[in-house]
């Protein structure tokens, strides 16, 4: 029998939920192709060089590679989780790369693709 306090790793359902709730409430003017693939998606807010960051985990690489052309609604989400006047706008886009094994980011900061092997998202706190 398990902890009653231990999360439950592999139930994604608190996640998806938030993210539904988020798809909801501040992309219902967006077009419908992209609430359509951020509903696929699992958010999560994380903090790496000291900057809140949005974490979008994708299903696969294409909604990944599609969200990358569209930034802006999901950049404008951010500042509304900091309490801070000058709130960062960064987002990490993620997918899991099952043939290297590793997890694919585009991180808004850098604006290029890296490859990390030893990563746990949701939690990119040593990125």
């Amino acid at each position: 029998m398990s902890d009653p306090h231990t999360p439950d790793w592999y139930d994604r359902s608190l996640e998806k939920a938030l993210t539904n709730n988020l798809v909801d409430r501040y992309f219902s003017e967006a077009e419908s192709w992209l609430r359509a693939i951020l509903r696929m998606c699992i958010f999560s807010l994380t903090y790496t060089d000291r900057q809140a960051a949005l974490l979008v985990e994708c299903p696969n690489q294409a909604v990944a590679k599609r969200l990358t052309r569209k930034l802006c609604p999901l950049q404008d989400l951010v500042p509304r989780f900091s309490r801070r006047s000058r709130a960062s706008k960064r987002v990490i886009i993620c997918y899991l790369d099952d043939t290297l094994g590793c997890w694919r980011c585009f991180d808004t900061k850098t604006n290029v693709w890296k490859d990390l092997k030893t990563c746990q998202v949701p939690t990119l706190g040593n990125w």
